[in-house]
């Protein structure tokens, strides 16, 4: 099935997802994450140190923004990764951007992708940019990690809701991503044969017999 045909049908199952549920669950990843950070830390290291100023208040802050903003990136940048690891996806038929309207940033592909690639690339972010600076931190013993690192957890919120909707779906589909919406549409690999062709069609049309001629 190449992407012709994808276009050319509707889809089986069209997956979208609630921005507001995801952002709940945002919020709760991200609470929950910290949570668990700091007490895998706790538990690694026997205490949990705290020192605040002002100044180094302000710069911890700065170095939150720039280091949030650098790992969105990374984030989106992984999915790419992904497509072309998992997918075996042309660089070159990728996408990256920010949608402003609805304030996200996101990367897609025009080629579809069985599921369980499809699933593979949605999730390998939540991995390198969320549970690995977690991982570091906690050697470290660095809240800017830890703390990036809850957000970036609770950032996978959307990519957790897809894989969990795709679970519900078998390896083989075809997953297509739309290119501007958080949205995936899911086709079955055996719908096409259920597609009848149409008969070639002439200026005569079918004779009596109901095969067609030309004059």
């Amino acid at each position: 099935m190449n992407m012709e045909d994808l276009e050319s049908r509707e889809p089986d199952r069209v997956i979208e997802l609630d921005l507001r549920r995801v952002m709940k669950q945002s919020l709760w990843l991200t609470g929950g994450g910290a949570a668990v950070l700091y007490l895998v830390s706790f538990l690694v290291r026997g205490e949990l140190s705290v020192s605040v100023s002002f100044g180094g208040f302000m710069l911890g802050l700065l170095l939150f923004a720039v280091g949030y903003v650098v790992l969105i990136v990374l984030h989106e940048a992984c999915h790419l990764l992904g497509f072309r690891v998992f997918g075996g996806v042309p660089f070159k038929k990728m996408a990256y951007g920010v949608n402003l309207e609805m304030g996200i940033a996101y990367a897609t592909t025009e080629i579809p992708l069985r599921n369980r690639p499809m699933r593979r690339a949605l999730l390998i972010p939540l991995w390198l940019t969320g549970v690995l600076p977690g991982i570091i931190g906690i050697w470290l013993d660095s809240h800017l990690l830890i703390l990036l690192s809850a957000f970036l957890i609770g950032g996978a919120a959307g990519d957790l809701e897809m894989d969990r909707r795709l679970k519900e779906l078998p390896d083989d589909w075809l997953i297509r991503d739309d290119p501007e919406k958080p949205k995936l549409y899911a086709y079955d690999p055996q719908g096409m044969a259920a597609i009848p062709d149409e008969p070639e069609r002439t200026e005569d049309g079918p004779d009596e017999n109901g095969t067609t001629h030309k004059s």
